[in-house]
């Protein structure tokens, strides 16, 4: 029995796996409830939720090899067990496949981030958790427990200070980690109870010296009375003077004693005690009994000390258990999905558009898809297939080739490895059974295994190991048929074993399940195989499940699509060349045999290969040459549609140059308008700066030609004042008479009014007036964006 805390937040659930070949695995799940979590229950003997055929199609599919692969990338112990049951279980519904993948996505998210690191390597959970079951029992917590609990809380504060220092940098973080980002920021992180822990316990799980004042002082005592010891001792040994060749001291029990190599009487008198070895003996000096007891006793003190401070954590943890049992869990289930995430990025998964079959999506998925999680977008692309994985790889293959690699690469081997190849499965909306046929090691069974494990891991929330958009429906359940299936248990030859196996998957089978059947009707007569292998599959067709997959060597199951359009042919490619197959699928066209050709170039007697042609028949062959040309026909569409697609590829890359290419030339107009504003706005102030220095100028030359005239003035006034007083009239009249005339040339001058156009000299062109000043005789003009102050001796009318 294993117990822990898994992956899994809800009531706690007793869960034993027993999936075959693998032995009998037990968890113990003990769970808080956490919106982005899913429940799942699975008894103790799979009687309610797995029949024995579910059993036998994860079996043969080879299931719980990958869930072992997938839990490898887990980082703490309880992390693995819990990403392997959450994987057996596969009851999840839609909704619950969509959240897994959303928890995928957004830990792949986190790990391109690099910032926020989900490697949970360094916290010891079991440790955790064992101390977790101490506190709940009210028994003292031991100190490397204790430390386990201080590190938990130290990374669960570290983690989400880091989400915050990236939110804070882009608050768009926080919708690409959710719904990981919501649990992380609802962490409760005691902080007091992390600093108390790591004030009173080492990093060893020892109680430090600085814990308790009484601590303190018995551990002095027990050096100090060790010291003691260690003298006496030295003083008897040195002292000793038996022949004895060697004495050492040495401890029983943690009771200070003196070992000699042989069984002769040493000169000091102490307890004989027993030898483990038969061989010398042990003596306890009288002279060191009286320590050994003291010695004894304060170390019992010490004990019931250090129990203390442990006691005292035992009842700070108590009061937070809660909070840090519900950490631990979200721990553990952080590490389940971010071993999800990293076996992903590891093998070069693709997130999978999964859809409920007979409609795009419910309206749970929409709630669910947010961004580029799920390529929803691409839906419209690919609506007329009820199933697209392009280049899809089989997981355990592409893990086998890797560790080969890896292998060779260690042993520096010069050796190439074929890598495996992907295969393509591209099934229209209208097939509800495809036949697919071909050579033995073709490929096949192989590619029957890709396409269910596919099934299986988009709706466990894994990526699919495709190289482009996978879109995939959601299976309730994945049937397979595959291999010997005999059972001597039940007196069951292969062929009743198959026959059996079957009849149970179509009784269980629901019209949103995944049907694998590989050499259906083999194993018999072929005649009659070949017509229960149709007859089973026209049933499947009608009434059974979703998608019926099957393999054959039969001829007559290729005629059903030309009879039916809810069956598809498609054939495994052989190289007649080379005489070795492809693996690759042709679609649209049945297999043809080629156990006559490859027989003639192989080098069988001409007469016997002509020999064989004729008991097979003109009829036969006639089939065969018409296979040949749809083939070719199939050929040579494939290589059109390669080099379309090539070509498309280019255009694209060639739209996106002239993208760029366009996008330069905006911005490098832009610069141009842009620094030529530049100019001319540097060129119009140097010119306003030119004009207001001349203005200047201009204004200063018209005050210095205006001083003489006011000194005249200046000095009529004063011969005014002198003058007598008494002078006749006719004086007066002849300085009034030569007053006006110096008045006349101004007084003959029109003042201009608001409006006019007045030439200004300086400038060298007309302005127009805006204000008029005749008590300071000056003018306010504009020209153009100019405007000036004059005098009235600047202007001309």
């Amino acid at each position: 029995m294993l117990s822990s805390a898994a992956a899994l937040f809800g009531n706690p659930i007793s869960l034993t796996l027993t999936p075959p070949p693998p032995p009998p695995l037990t968890l113990s799940l003990h769970f808080k409830n956490r919106a982005f979590l899913t429940r799942f229950s699975i008894s103790a003997n799979h009687d309610s939720t797995k029949s024995q055929v579910h059993l036998d199609s994860l079996r043969v599919l080879e299931w719980d090899k990958l869930c072992d692969s997938v839990a490898g990338f887990a980082r703490t112990p309880l992390g693995r067990e819990a990403t392997k049951a959450k994987l057996w279980c596969l009851s999840q519904t839609y909704e619950e496949s969509l959240r897994l993948l959303d928890e995928t996505n957004a830990a792949v998210e986190m790990l391109k981030h690099g910032a926020c690191n989900l490697d949970f390597g360094g916290v010891k959970v079991v440790l955790v958790e064992s101390a977790v079951q101490r506190a709940r029992r009210s028994s003292a917590v031991e100190g490397i427990e204790a430390v386990a609990v201080m590190e938990l809380l130290q990374y669960a504060e570290h983690l989400q200070s880091n989400l915050k220092g990236a939110i804070k940098e882009d608050a768009e973080w926080y919708r690409r980690f959710m719904p990981l980002s919501e649990v992380i920021m609802g962490f409760v992180v005691n902080r007091s109870l992390a600093k108390l822990i790591q004030q009173v316990i080492d990093e060893d799980g020892r109680v430090k010296d600085s814990a308790s004042p009484n601590l303190k002082r018995l551990r002095n005592q027990v050096r100090t009375l060790e010291k003691k010891m260690y003298q006496l001792m030295d003083s008897l040994v040195r002292n000793d003077k038996s022949e004895t060749p060697l004495l050492e001291v040495s401890t029983v029990d943690r009771r200070w004693c003196i070992k000699s190599s042989a069984n002769e009487m040493t000169s000091f008198k102490g307890l004989l005690l027993p030898s483990g070895s038969g061989k010398g003996s042990i003596v306890e000096p009288l002279s060191a009994v009286p320590l050994n007891d003291e010695l004894q006793q304060t170390r019992a003190l010490v004990s019931e000390a250090e129990a203390e401070v442990l006691s005292m954590l035992t009842e700070k943890m108590q009061m937070d258990l809660e909070n840090i049992e519900q950490l631990l869990n979200s721990i553990i289930e952080l590490d389940v999905v971010n071993a999800r995430a990293t076996y992903g990025l590891a093998y070069g998964g693709t997130c999978p558009n999964i859809y409920l079959p007979g409609g795009h999506s419910s309206s749970a998925s929409d709630a669910y898809i947010s961004g580029n999680k799920h390529p929803q977008a691409s839906y419209s692309k690919k609506s007329g297939w009820v199933l697209y994985l392009p280049k899809s790889h089989h997981p355990l293959l592409l893990q086998q080739h890797r560790q080969n690699l890896k292998k060779a690469r260690k042993d520096s081997k010069n050796v190439t490895l074929v890598h495996p190849v992907p295969v393509d499965f591209f099934i229209s909306q209208k097939t509800r059974v495809l036949v697919i046929t071909g050579p033995n090691t073709g490929g096949k069974t192989i590619g029957l295994k890709t396409v269910g494990l596919a099934a299986m891991m988009a709706k466990s929330g894994l990526h699919v190991l495709c190289s482009e958009s996978v879109q995939i429906p959601w299976f309730d359940s994945v049937f397979a048929d595959i291999g010997d299936e005999q059972s001597l248990s039940q007196s069951l030859s292969t062929f009743s074993g198959h026959l059996k196996h079957i009849s149970d998957i179509q009784s269980q089978s629901t019209s949103c399940s995944l049907v694998l059947l590989d050499e259906v009707g083999a194993g018999t007569n072929p005649l009659e195989g070949a017509a229960l292998g149709m007859s089973l599959l026209e049933s499947f067709a009608e009434t059974g499940a979703l998608l019926t997959i099957a393999t054959t060597h039969h001829g007559e199951l290729k005629t059903l699509k030309y009879s039916n359009d809810a069956f598809e042919n498609a054939c495994m490619e052989f190289d007649e060349v080379n005489l070795k197959p492809t693996y690759r699928i042709l679609w649209g066209v049945p297999g043809r045999s080629n156990a006559i050709n490859i027989a003639e170039r192989l080098g069988l007697p001409g007469k016997v290969v002509d020999n064989a042609r004729e008991l097979y028949g003109a009829a036969s062959a006639g089939i065969d040459e018409v296979i040949v040309d749809m083939e070719r026909l199939k050929q040579e569409y494939q290589e059109l549609l390669y080099e379309a697609q090539n070509h498309l590829t280019i255009s694209r890359e060639l739209h996106e140059k002239l993208l760029v290419a366009k996008r330069k030339i905006v911005e490098h107009g832009n610069d141009q308008r842009f620094r030529q504003m530049r100019e001319i706005s540097e060129a119009a102030a140097m010119a306003r700066s030119i004009l207001h220095k001349k203005a200047r100028k201009q204004r200063e030359s018209a005050i210095q030609s205006l001083q003489p005239t006011l000194e005249r003035k200046k000095q009529l006034a004063l011969a005014t004042k002198t003058t007598d007083n008494g002078e006749n009239s006719t004086t007066k009249r002849r300085v009034s008479s030569s007053e006006d005339v110096k008045k006349s040339p101004s007084d003959k001058f029109e003042l201009p009014k608001v409006g006019n156009m007045v030439f200004v000299s300086s400038l060298g062109k007309k302005a127009t007036v805006l204000r008029v000043e005749p008590s300071k005789e000056e003018i306010l003009v504009q020209a153009g964006n100019i405007k000036m102050k004059l005098k009235l001796g600047d202007i001309k009318r």
